[in-house]
């Protein structure tokens, strides 16, 4: 799995027009699968995330219950080394991220957070102030 967290005073997600996700000050993350995820790797960015000091003060979303928007991205898995034109093949297919998405932000509403989402495969569009800018990119 791959994620970009970055950390913001606001951000949405607007779908045909209509929001489907805000939060104020916390975390938009970007999430990425590939074909070797599972259900344990989306367990860990969820325990990975919550407690990523990277709020004001070195503070992390658990530390001051500050809420997630967490958005699918297929295109994290992106390739352009070669040509000009990207390719998805390590992005892994939508019946298997979707659900490992789905376990991301199940885990971490099991740790008590807060969390917006956007709408899996949608054409999403996203706004956000980064705060910082700070920004960081998680691996599992």
């Amino acid at each position: 799995m791959r994620a970009v967290a970055q950390r913001v005073s606001e951000a949405k997600v607007v779908v045909d027009g209509q929001p489907v996700g805000a939060i104020g000050a916390g975390l938009c993350v970007l999430v990425g699968v590939t074909h070797d995820d599972t259900a344990e790797k989306a367990a860990a960015l969820a325990r990975k995330l919550w407690t990523l000091r990277i709020l004001p003060d070195e503070q992390s979303c658990s530390d001051i219950a500050a809420p997630l928007l967490v958005i699918s991205q297929f295109t994290l898995y992106g390739d352009a080394r070669k040509g000009r034109r990207p390719t998805w093949n390590a992005a892994a297919p939508g019946q298997v991220a979707e659900p490992l998405v789905d376990e991301v932000v199940a885990q971490l509403r099991a740790l008590g957070a807060t969390v917006e989402t956007g709408v899996f495969g949608a054409d999403m569009k996203v706004s956000l102030t980064n705060d910082g800018p700070f920004t960081v990119v998680l691996e599992l």
